[in-house]
């Protein structure tokens, strides 16, 4: 399977164990997901679909992509930009965000339609997120949306986790607008209840991937935490329980680990519950370390042991 995920990568800076040291890495969350699923699902072709600067830290996130075994063949080079910035603070073990997108290269991934286009050309599974449209001005988040509408027409399979992050965007009514419309043209949605509640103000889980599929989704997964994940395919609704976990280190790309799993599900053919089952596995993985790329045992997590049990 080929899967082409459409997002911004930045650049991280995360504190060390001495006061006042920063360690630099890059993540941002679909590219967090083409990271772990080019680990548990070694078979697919992963590629990112960004835009970077042409500076060295760009080129540094270029090699960081291409050691990670991510394709990073239809990766754009903005002349004169960089690439966005966060830095982690830490504070008794809970972690805030300050971010630097002022430059940030990616909010012009969807200036080119004709690029967009031959990047999911290949592609079987696309995937993108709230925070892939909210990054981008308003004027371009149709293009996006046109050309991902059209990849659907051609028989692409698009996945989208509206991921919502309120400070991106000039209102909530116009953050919730703009998902709705992702949503539309997408079928596959994943989002995570406790944001969906805040915003949409759904009842319960099954409000929440009633509201998707009305408007248009296939199949809708929803994270809910530590509760069970439901999902709605076919007509059926139905929940999948949450193995507890004694210790959470670090929830950052819990969710988006959790997609990972369910595209290597996909990719490797498995029934939707056997994926949402492998895909909360990687998640637990991934929230017993600090940080948004964790080492992982794909050994561990082999969905054909996992089938067989």
């Amino acid at each position: 399977m080929r899967v082409l995920a459409i997002g911004e990568c930045m650049a991280e800076l995360a504190p060390s164990d001495a006061p006042g040291d920063f360690r630099l890495g890059f993540a941002g969350d679909t590219f967090n997901t083409a990271w772990y699923l080019a680990r548990c699902a070694p078979d697919a072709q992963v590629s990112y679909f960004t835009a970077v600067g042409d500076d060295a830290i760009s080129g540094d996130m270029r090699a960081f992509m291409q050691n990670s075994g991510i394709d990073d063949h239809f990766v754009q080079t903005a002349a004169g930009r960089t690439v966005g910035l966060y830095l982690i603070s830490l504070n008794n073990g809970e972690r805030s965000f300050s971010y630097w997108r002022g430059q940030s290269a990616a909010r012009t991934l969807a200036d080119d339609p004709n690029a967009l286009s031959a990047a999911m050309a290949d592609a079987d599974l696309i995937y993108f997120s709230g925070i892939t449209l909210g990054i981008l001005a308003p004027e371009r988040r149709p293009t996006l949306l046109a050309v991902l509408r059209d990849a659907r027409a051609d028989g692409k399979t698009i996945a989208f986790d509206p991921n919502l992050r309120p400070k991106l965007w000039a209102s909530g009514d116009e953050m919730t607008a703009e998902i709705m419309r992702g949503a539309a043209i997408s079928d596959l949605v994943l989002p995570s209840y406790e944001d969906e509640v805040d915003w949409f103000h759904d009842a319960d889980p099954q409000a929440t991937a009633q509201r998707y599929l009305d408007a248009g989704a296939v199949t809708v997964v929803v994270k809910n935490g530590a509760d069970a994940v439901l999902y709605a395919e076919g007509g059926k609704m139905a929940e999948v329980p949450v193995s507890p976990l004694e210790r959470v280190v670090d929830t950052t790309a819990a969710g988006d680990s959790f997609n990972s799993g369910l595209f290597a599900g996909h990719a490797a053919g498995v029934s939707l519950e056997d994926g949402i089952r492998f895909a909360c596995a990687l998640s637990r993985q991934v929230i017993g370390h600090r940080g948004a790329l964790v080492p992982i045992d794909p050994s561990s997590l082999s969905l054909a042991s996992r089938s067989k049990s």
